[in-house]
């Protein structure tokens, strides 16, 4: 029999000491629209854990979605290692990353809050053409499709912050740190900020 998992609770509101326990396998999860791209980002500068972008391993140039096959494998090779932060896990192979993760980052901010910051983020790639995900970008046929990524935001709102409070009441699931803010994101990468150069000093 495998040793039990030792579980972490984590306050949403309140600052640890320690305030990543040690986790150096990450899953940044969230609402569509969230930042989780953006978090990952910074707290992969701020830790030096290397982030992974789950688009650029989705999706080939034209839009094309990698087979699941392969999307698989790369999950896997990446999950094999023993440092990494992902910026989503998708339905497809959320089981290969929840069997190694240390911990899971929940961004569970408020639907205007995550709508607005997704429109002014379509709104800004459409403007300057910016490439996304292997070249890729976004275009006003996608922006009106039935596959939008705003049509996207509506459909799976709920389910993703009905998930996020399971995984945080289930003890055979990773430990959950929920923020509800970015305000208190800000907060948390701080004191991650301030804890690591304190260590750095030491």
């Amino acid at each position: 029999m495998p040793a039990a998992r030792r579980r972490v609770t984590y306050a949403v509101e309140v600052a640890s000491t320690d305030i990543l326990d040690g986790a150096r396998r990450i899953v940044i999860y969230g609402v569509t629209g969230s930042g989780k791209s953006t978090l990952a980002a910074r707290l992969s500068e701020i830790t030096g854990l290397r982030w992974h972008s789950v688009d650029d391993l989705t999706w080939l140039p034209g839009w094309v979605e990698v087979p699941v096959d392969r999307q698989r494998a790369s999950i896997r090779s990446i999950c094999q290692e023993p440092e990494w932060i992902l910026d989503t896990a998708y339905g497809k192979w959320r089981d290969i990353p929840f069997g190694r993760a240390e911990l899971i980052v929940a961004l569970d901010y408020p639907r205007w809050f995550s709508l607005q910051r997704l429109v002014r983020r379509t709104l800004a790639r459409l403007s300057d053409g910016r490439l996304i995900c292997n070249g890729n970008r976004e275009t006003l046929q996608q922006i009106f499709s039935r596959d939008s990524i705003l049509v996207w935001h509506f459909k799976s709102f709920r389910r993703k912050r009905q998930r996020i409070r399971q995984w945080m009441t289930d003890p055979s699931a990773p430990p959950v740190h929920r923020l509800t803010s970015a305000r208190r994101t800000e907060q948390w990468l701080s004191e991650i900020a301030s804890v690591q150069a304190k260590n750095q000093k030491r």
